[in-house]
């Protein structure tokens, strides 16, 4: 949690905008508001070989898997950033097959923007994942958090069409 202004180091207030309460700068000549918005994230349910490829970043719990996800950099596309992210962990060049939707992680207050990606080629770990699996969508078990609600969505398209 912020303390300080990033603009001129005056020590922040807790003040009440809109019905919310935020961060305010305590000094009368800056007028910095610390609005805390959601930091946009984007995330892949890669298929390869007609199956989920899920992974586990190195500070998650032993038996936590999830999609690929990552940050968009100035300037990216949500489009290429995650075509970037396939890359950067998991040495492939990817496809993207269509936009499976967006998500509101409260808990890490993230947006998170979901898309379906295929790729070909032998997986190589890049240096945030120390595990990944290969999941048939017939048992895949979506979660109630976070990316897992746009597997399950992504598993309702599968079964309608």
């Amino acid at each position: 949690r912020m303390k300080y202004c990033p603009l001129c180091a005056s020590k922040l207030k807790e003040v009440e905008i809109d019905a919310k309460p935020r961060l305010s700068c305590s000094s009368e000549t800056c007028d910095y508001i610390y609005w805390n918005n959601p930091i946009p994230v984007i995330g892949a349910l890669v298929e390869r070989s007609g199956e989920v490829i899920l992974v586990r970043n190195k500070g998650w719990p032993e038996k936590m898997f999830g999609l690929v996800t990552g940050f968009l950099e100035e300037g990216e596309t949500a489009e290429n950033a995650i075509l970037r992210e396939v890359k950067e962990e998991l040495g492939l060049d990817g496809k993207i097959v269509e936009f499976i939707g967006y998500y509101s992680f409260f808990q890490m207050n993230q947006l998170i923007l979901v898309f379906h990606i295929t790729v070909d080629g032998e997986v190589t770990l890049g240096q945030e994942l120390v595990e990944m699996r290969s999941i048939p969508p017939e048992k895949l078990r979506p979660w109630p958090f976070g990316t897992g609600p746009a597997v399950q969505d992504w598993l309702d398209r599968r079964h309608a069409s």
